[in-house]
């Protein structure tokens, strides 16, 4: 007899994870085609699966959209951690500016997840507080070289990177905007 429970399991297992990356990339299509709505119905449709599965791996759309952010959202605290590591701390913090930008307008599902201020998976939660331990940081030294006001916190650099990203989509001159960014945190 080959096979036996276990290699019944390992191939359920391996089932599941070919199903999720095929929902994975039926999100990631509608997002790449604008729509951040991601209907869980149309999600299951475009998979071949039924909606019951999609709910079973990514119980809400905040889920999905997670779970679409997650390798994008590593990279931005990443980007955190690398701008702290900068001597300069004005351009590190313009650098890490830069790749909020860029990672938001690469992943428009890391612009819906940033600006949302609950998380639904607690890899997410990681990410967060992960990323505003970096950016806080960051802050901590910007401050010690007089390079920021005092009152500006994580929470407000993780609003301006949506707000940097929305005007950017609108005006289209990305160094002009976070000019006026840094502009306006400085001392």
């Amino acid at each position: 007899m080959t096979g036996g429970p276990r290699a019944n399991t390992e191939s359920l297992r391996a089932d599941s994870a070919r199903v999720r990356a095929r929902m994975l990339r039926a999100a990631r299509d509608r997002v790449v085609a604008g729509d951040l709505d991601l209907p869980m119905n149309a999600v299951a449709k475009a998979a071949g699966v039924g909606v019951g599965t999609v709910y079973r791996h990514f119980p809400s759309r905040q889920a999905l959209l997670e779970a679409l952010a997650a390798e994008r959202f590593a990279l931005l605290v990443q980007a955190a951690e690398q701008a702290l590591a900068c001597p300069d701390v004005a351009a590190g913090l313009a650098r890490l500016l830069r790749a909020a930008l860029e990672h938001q307008r690469d992943d428009p599902a890391l612009a819906v997840v940033l600006a949302t201020p609950d998380t639904a998976d607690p890899q997410t939660t990681e990410l967060v507080q992960a990323l505003a331990d970096a950016v806080d940081r960051l802050l901590a030294k910007a401050r010690e070289a007089g390079a920021i006001r005092p009152e500006i916190t994580a929470d407000d650099v993780r609003a301006l990177f949506c707000g940097l990203q929305r005007t950017v989509q609108v005006g289209r001159d990305t160094e002009l905007y976070i000019d006026i960014l840094l502009r306006g945190i400085r001392t």
